[in-house]
């Protein structure tokens, strides 16, 4: 009887002591709020308050990260049509909600009737290339095509609706579109012009109200068709018209035959997570170069401390310097070898380098190998983390503002002038082969944390996004400082140029170390990210391109 008792008591005490433990579990659930201005559930951060707003949308309707990058790409496209759209290519790294991480490759492509003599028209010197000859073979819908394949929730069509609605109804012209409308209106940019002229014959403006009526016709077709319908179809036929009556050489085979290429991404040790970045030929490895090499640094808050921020900055620009140096092993896999460029990313290269490195002085271009090539600019970049811990950090790309300047009158398509990234880069080029790029979209993961970022700004990618890792990652920086600090960038020809409100005083101390300043008047770096920690998630859109994120 009393041990009868005794398991009545015991059996009484652990429900006990189960029903407080539910009680607790439930308080601290209730009881725990994310901070203003961050999100518990999901995240977008695009280049616009209207496309991550359009992308979070995806992620409500029960989306996947991939639905809600791919919406928000597309709602891009008309946003910031000089940036990118379905005349480029995009480079996504998506990881699952189990943590795998895979690159999808839809970059562009050379077509099979080049140009033979092609690089020999490149410039010297930094400039806009315009002109049918420089179009790539576009990736960019065969990418969304493969992405939503393997990781999409919602049907297809869905994820282009608000865009097409858009396109169609017209929306006043954003300050940043409008910035550059000006970049077309040259002879060779006929369709282009028509697009952005009012019923007077006058240029539009920022605050006018512009329509992408052809290109929402082509959406619709290629929502309800699928992809096939612009790589194979009347879309495919209209488009190749109108590239060859400009006078480009790409072909109904050449996009008939695009290929998208994925492979898993590749893996750096960096602190307490894993980085995965996207191989060749994307600039993942110039990321991880640069990122190791100041690891060996031991650095923290206290380097942007007196003197120590002087020696840090000398030690970045070095880094940055010895990075374009190393720029020319971004190649296409297919057509050389990856051995270099793996080495890259190892911490026994960075630290040779390192050595190299003197803290007092800093020397010409030949010492770091440097090849002058062109910079290239434009690019827009998504990141998004959605309630399942899945997670995309897409960049896309027509390269140069307004790309080729062609765009497609028949289906309102803007074309890139991607192979315009092949200069300085190679001597020769062959049908199939991608372009060297600096696209880094990446993804972070430790045991609790998750950071997605990337960045725009075509050769200032790969050095923001590591300016933006340090700040935040070593010298504690919330996320929306790291993003807002200002830069330093050393170009091709190995001058360096700092952002407005750059430290005067740690730039006079660089430029009296010997960096020559170059003259670098517009930095357009764009550094959009999300990271999840503590429960809970922080989206920063880069307000240097008047970004804003969304989530919930």
């Amino acid at each position: 009887m009393a041990r009868s008792k005794k398991t009545v008591y015991t059996c009484c005490a652990l429900m006990l002591l189960g029903v407080v433990a539910a009680i607790v579990c439930i308080a601290v659930l209730v009881g725990h709020k994310c901070p203003d201005g961050t999100f518990s559930s999901a995240a977008v951060a695009a280049d616009s308050g209207k496309c991550s707003k359009i992308g979070r949308d995806m992620l409500k309707k029960g989306g996947s990260a991939v639905d809600g990058a791919i919406a928000a790409l597309l709602c891009t496209s008309i946003i910031n049509p000089q940036s990118m759209g379905l005349g480029g290519g995009s480079i996504f790294t998506v990881m699952d909600s189990s943590g795998k991480v895979k690159i999808i490759n839809s970059r562009e492509t050379v077509p099979g009737k080049i140009q033979s003599d092609l690089l020999k028209a490149c410039p010297k010197i930094f400039q806009l290339i315009s002109g049918s000859q420089w179009i790539g073979v576009p990736g960019e819908i065969r990418g969304y095509e493969q992405a939503h394949k393997l990781y999409g929730k919602l049907p297809w069509a869905t994820l282009f609706q608000p865009t097409i609605q858009l396109a169609r109804e017209g929306f006043p012209i954003p300050l940043i579109q409008g910035r550059y409308i000006s970049y077309i209106d040259r002879n060779e940019t006929k369709a282009l012009r028509e697009l952005y002229t009012d019923k007077n014959g006058n240029l539009m403006k920022t605050g006018d109200i512009v329509k992408f009526e052809k290109l929402a016709d082509t959406l619709e077709i290629i929502a309800n068709q699928g992809a096939e319908a612009f790589y194979t179809g009347r879309i495919a036929e209209d488009l190749i018209h109108d590239i060859q009556e400009a006078g480009g050489t790409l072909t109904e085979q050449d996009l008939a035959s695009y290929k998208v290429t994925v492979t898993d991404a590749w893996v750096v040790p960096f602190g307490e997570y894993q980085m995965y970045i996207p191989p060749p030929p994307a600039g993942g490895i110039i990321l991880s170069f640069i990122v190791n090499l100041m690891k060996g640094y031991n650095l923290d808050s206290t380097s942007l401390i007196g003197e120590q921020k002087t020696l840090f900055y000398h030690r970045l620009i070095e880094a940055f310097k010895f990075s374009n140096g190393l720029k020319k092993y971004i190649r296409d896999p297919v057509f050389s070898s990856e051995k270099m460029a793996k080495k890259l990313t190892e911490e026994s290269f960075a630290a040779h380098i390192r050595s190299l490195i003197s803290s007092d002085r800093t020397h010409g271009p030949r010492y770091y190998n440097i090849t002058p090539h062109l910079e290239s600019m434009g690019t827009t970049h998504v990141s998004v983390l959605a309630e399942d811990g899945s997670a995309v950090s897409v960049t896309s790309t027509i390269n140069h503002i307004f790309g080729s300047r062609v765009m497609s009158p028949r289906t309102g398509v803007i074309l890139n002038n991607q192979l315009s990234d092949f200069c300085g880069r190679e001597d020769n080029i062959f049908p199939g082969q991608q372009p060297p790029s600096s696209m880094a979209p990446t993804v972070l993961k430790s045991k609790s944390k998750t950071l997605v970022i990337g960045s725009t700004g075509g050769s200032m990618i790969t050095t923001a996004m590591a300016s933006v890792l340090m700040n935040h990652l070593w010298f504690g920086k919330s996320l929306e400082e790291a993003i807002a600090a200002p830069v330093v960038y050393v170009n091709p020809q190995n001058f360096v140029g700092f952002e407005q409100n750059f430290d005067k005083n740690v730039r006079k101390a660089l430029e009296a170390l010997g960096h020559a300043k170059g003259n670098l008047t517009r930095f357009y770096n764009v550094v959009n990210a999300v990271e999840r920690k503590d429960g809970c998630i922080c989206a920063v859109s880069d307000a240097r391109k008047l970004g804003e994120a969304a989530g919930y």
